[in-house]
């Protein structure tokens, strides 16, 4: 489902005069932070749309003239830094005008409230509190420019967008996963399998992400439904999550623990593989089967879209298999790791 972020303008992206009216090009300057901020805000999985009382600035349809010098100078010097507006919502009524168009009443935003749009995700950015009631009234969240600076308001907006909600049901397993790559919050791990949610939580704690599994598979049979749908629904929920992939990591590697040693290296590169070298000795640990380790692991290739490599050596079961979760766990934090500011896509090709 689309997602929108909506930017007040005056006092938002431009400093608003003492007479509150930007009408010349020596009353345009900007935010400090703003184009910097908007520029992050563009590398987002969300539609970008201005909206403002004030008028001037023409219509969504953009015609050329109807820009009035600071508005074209915002949106010119905005487009140089690679930030086009999706759509430009305005209402120019005058305040004592009871227009059901002008803010916070949300009378323009008729498209965005079609059900097409998760306004619960969507933000409102602005600067006064007719902004956080514009969001209230549409089901968004409000950020101001002024509790909060230009940089703070990026670093939780972006927090936020990195992350999914996968549920898959099949005749054999019903599943429910929530991963979030920048939050290290409350996270937990129910399969059916204890030694298998064992190894999950090791994801969690390890790659530094909040990951909610839940599973009802069809143990009764045996443990290869549950083990092999969670692989492919994590790893559905991970590529999710990662969204376009720009400014992350995309590699990873490596990790000992106790007698034991694995190297895990990964590429989200977009195309699926997994090299398995691991040897284990006991059919079982706790009430996992050792066989079903490397088809978790490649159940998450195929669905994330990365290639995998696992080498690991150990003398105990329980520590061979947990070196592997957690040194999988390890490649994870360092190849999802996004740099502040970083729009780059870590690929020569220009896709991932």
């Amino acid at each position: 489902m689309k997602k929108a972020i909506f930017v007040d303008r005056d006092g938002t992206l431009l400093k608003e005069p003492s007479d509150e009216q930007i009408d010349s090009l020596e009353k345009t300057e900007f935010v400090p932070g703003a184009i910097s901020g908007m520029k992050a805000l563009a590398a987002l999985d969300y539609e970008l749309v201005m909206a403002s009382n004030q008028d001037g600035l023409g219509t969504s349809a953009f015609p050329e003239e109807a820009f009035l010098p600071p508005q074209n100078l915002l949106l010119r010097t905005l487009e140089g830094e690679g930030v086009v507006f999706d759509d430009i919502l305005i209402d120019p009524s005058f305040p004592e005008e009871d227009s059901p168009n002008r803010k916070p009443r949300t009378g323009m935003f008729g498209k965005y409230l079609d059900g097409s749009y998760d306004m619960a995700s969507s933000w409102v950015i602005g600067d006064r509190e007719t902004d956080r009631l514009l969001a209230q009234n549409l089901g968004a969240k409000a950020l101001l420019v002024g509790e909060k600076s230009w940089d703070e308001i990026v670093a939780i907006i972006s927090r936020g967008s990195r992350s999914a909600l996968v549920e898959r049901r099949t005749a054999e397993t019903d599943i429910r996963i929530k991963v979030d790559l920048d939050c290290g919050g409350p996270s937990f791990s129910d399969t059916g399998l204890r030694f298998f949610d064992h190894m999950l939580d090791q994801i969690a704690r390890h790659g530094g992400i909040s990951l909610e599994i839940s599973c009802k598979g069809d143990l009764e049979v045996d443990e290869h439904h549950t083990i092999e749908d969670v692989g492919i629904a994590l790893g559905t929920a991970l590529r999710q999550a990662l969204g376009d992939k720009r400014g992350i990591g995309r590699y990873g590697f490596a990790l000992p623990m106790d007698e034991s040693r694995a190297l895990v290296l990964l590429d989200f590169g977009g195309r699926s593989s997994l090299v398995w070298d691991a040897v284990f000795t006991r059919e079982y640990v706790g009430d996992t089967p050792t066989e079903m380790l490397r088809h978790f692991f490649k159940s998450l290739s195929d669905a994330m879209g990365a290639n995998i490599y696992v080498q690991a050596r150990g003398e105990n079961n329980h520590h061979l298999a947990e070196s592997i979760f957690k040194a999988f766990a390890r490649s994870l934090r360092q190849a999802v790791r996004r740099e502040p500011f970083n729009y780059e896509l870590p690929s020569s090709k220009g896709l991932l």
